[in-house]
């Protein structure tokens, strides 16, 4: 790993990062809360895949990526942040932070709860405070599921759902209705969400 990259695991969230200590006018924590110090563009890229990079090397310790995780928010332009009480910088994402490896149900019906885990180990049940949403490609139509992690500013960092556990949620859906169209969806905590429209011709006992 990079020596530039901090090593100690119960690094404080106010030293994020060399670049962030580094950052000018940064101060140190004190009685009074200093105003927060806009460090400008980090050497952090999120790969499509997950992958942390640091200076183009892959941060290889769980804990540290966690660490940034659980500082990570996102402006209302889209941009995404790593952010502590007394600075912030900017760092790109290729797609979304972080993807949902595994997936757990119980229940049926209505009644039926979904809960995912990434691969930071964060754990959500999809629901009215976590949707599911599918975007499909406008060439090849291919599905491309999200659920939404926790919100920042009104808007949303998501976890893109990994191919196997998306084939796991097709296996549990059941027609649906939504805005008058029949399609495939799953139940989570009440709430119905649609993994794509039924095929032409389909048989459909639709549940509103």
């Amino acid at each position: 790993m990079n020596d530039a990259m901090p090593e100690r695991q119960t690094a404080r969230h106010e030293n994020l990062s060399p670049q962030l200590a580094a950052c000018p006018g940064a101060a140190k924590p004190a009685r009074s809360r200093p105003p927060r110090v806009e460090c400008g563009d980090l050497p952090f890229l999120i790969k499509r895949d997950g992958t942390w990079l640091y200076r183009g090397s892959p941060i290889g310790r769980k804990e540290m990526v966690c660490l940034f995780s659980s500082v990570l928010k996102r402006s209302a332009d889209g941009d995404y942040w790593l952010e502590t009480p007394v600075e912030r910088g900017r760092i790109q994402v290729e797609d979304v932070p972080w993807i949902a490896v595994e997936l757990d149900w119980s229940g049926n019906g209505r009644d039926q709860v979904l809960s995912f885990r990434t691969n930071v180990d964060q754990v959500v049940a999809a629901g009215a405070e976590h949707p599911i949403r599918v975007k499909h490609d406008y060439l090849t139509c291919e599905p491309t599921p999200y659920i939404t992690i926790r919100m920042s500013e009104s808007i949303a960092l998501e976890a893109r759902i990994g191919r196997a556990v998306y084939y796991e949620l097709v296996a549990l859906a059941v027609p649906g209705l939504v805005a008058g169209r029949r399609v495939l969806g799953v139940w989570s905590q009440g709430q119905f969400f649609s993994l794509g429209d039924l095929p032409h011709g389909s048989d459909c006992d639709c549940e509103a």
